[in-house]
């Protein structure tokens, strides 16, 4: 019979010892009245994972549960409601990025988020795109948008091997993805997938020079020459309706990108459009183009995911720096969730997942077999930890 809870198990799938490498190294155990980083991260945690609206909301489930808080790694009692709000203002949120991109690697070395497609490319592949915040104004001052409304806009850099972030930041509302862009270190040799809000042609030269692969939507208003016509794949995909080699022909554009570009016209039978792509390769068969930029709608779900299933909507601080860590420790709670996604033998949607671990948070039952065999309890299970338990949601 297990005697801890799901939460609990779940929570020893990360590795502790580079949590407290990374506490070391940013000194955040410092001046921490009363909570430790350990029981901060938890506190946030528990903040995701149950969707707690309010730093009261967060403080009273870990006070409901206070029996079970050494399972988590908490000495002492729960954090209260004052001393939560205080550390979110004042911990430095870089020590929770930092351990985001620890745990990435760790679980990587365990061979998780292994590519399941384009494995012929050896490149690593990119996603990058934005997404929107709404925000009070008179609350996030810093966070302009438009005349009467606040908006902050997380820039995202997505790695194709497990969707996950390789990069985030948080600007204003207002602020243009190009702009934003410009200042990110795209890796060397990879391949970046993007839609047109990235199309700055000076901008994707020096990607060019970076021996970095683009992908990207060609806006309508571009001006070009044909220089070659390229035949359309053997296999006769018929979604394929143009390859040809380019050269630009506007006054500003030839002068930013004075080299050749390859176009892939292709017609979306979802949007019923003829989308336009345009790419700096020319070996790869245009199929294999299309299929690697229809793969942006993988950086929407995540987007869709992180806003739907985890806090990320709304904010429990108005300052800069707790607004930092609830998005860091949003990134670490969908990481450890995809996580238990990869390593359990029953096929989860992340919905499900995450709507019936809320159920079972605190039902102790065995973490591998409840992830493998759902709708199956097992033999040593007690009567007396069914409430909530998705075994029973049948009955």
């Amino acid at each position: 019979m297990v005697n801890v809870t799901l939460f609990s198990q779940i929570i020893h799938c990360l590795d502790r010892n580079i949590f407290s490498t990374t506490v070391a190294k940013y000194k955040t155990d410092k001046h921490n009245k009363g909570i430790n980083s350990w029981t901060h991260f938890i506190s946030m945690l528990f903040c995701h994972l149950s969707k707690s609206q309010s730093i009261r909301e967060i403080t009273n489930g870990l006070l409901s549960i206070s029996g079970n808080l050494n399972h988590l790694g908490i000495q002492g009692k729960s954090p209260s409601k004052s001393s939560l709000s205080y550390i979110n203002a004042n911990r430095d949120w870089q020590m929770f990025r930092e351990y985001y991109f620890k745990l990435l690697e760790d679980f990587q070395n365990r061979g998780q988020f292994k590519r399941k497609k384009f494995k012929k490319i050896k490149r690593k592949i990119y996603l990058l795109d934005s997404t929107i915040i709404s925000v009070c104004l008179k609350v996030f001052d810093w966070a302009k948008y438009r005349q009467e409304k606040g908006a902050i806009k997380l820039h995202t850099m997505l790695d194709y091997d497990g969707c996950l972030p390789k990069y985030i930041y948080m600007t204003e509302g207002k602020q243009s993805d190009v702009k934003h862009a410009k200042y990110m270190m795209i890796p060397k040799k990879s391949v970046l997938v993007a839609d047109r809000g990235y199309q700055d042609f000076k901008m994707m030269y020096q990607w060019n020079k970076d021996e970095i692969i683009f992908v990207l939507m060609l806006k309508e208003s571009i001006k070009y020459d044909q220089v070659k016509e390229l035949a359309l794949p053997e296999e006769n995909d018929e979604h394929i309706i143009k390859d040809e080699i380019i050269k630009l022909t506007g006054e500003q554009t030839k002068t930013h990108y004075p080299e050749n570009l390859r176009r892939v016209a292709i017609y979306d039978d979802k949007e019923k459009r003829v989308i336009e792509i345009i790419t700096n390769n020319f070996t790869w068969t245009a199929s294999t183009i299309s299929e690697l930029y229809k793969q942006r709608w993988m950086i929407e779900i995540f987007f869709k995911e992180l806003k739907q299933h985890l806090k990320i909507k709304s904010f429990i601080g108005t300052s800069e720096n707790a607004m930092w860590i609830q998005i860091w420790t949003a990134m670490i709670t969908l990481l450890l969730l995809r996580y238990l996604k990869e390593i359990a033998k029953y096929g989860w949607s992340l919905s499900n997942l995450i709507a019936f671990l809320r159920m079972n948070l605190f039902v102790k039952i065995d973490l591998t077999h409840w992830l493998d065999s759902p709708f199956k309890p097992p033999e040593d299970f007690s009567l007396d930890n069914r409430q909530g338990n998705l075994f029973f949601l049948r009955d």
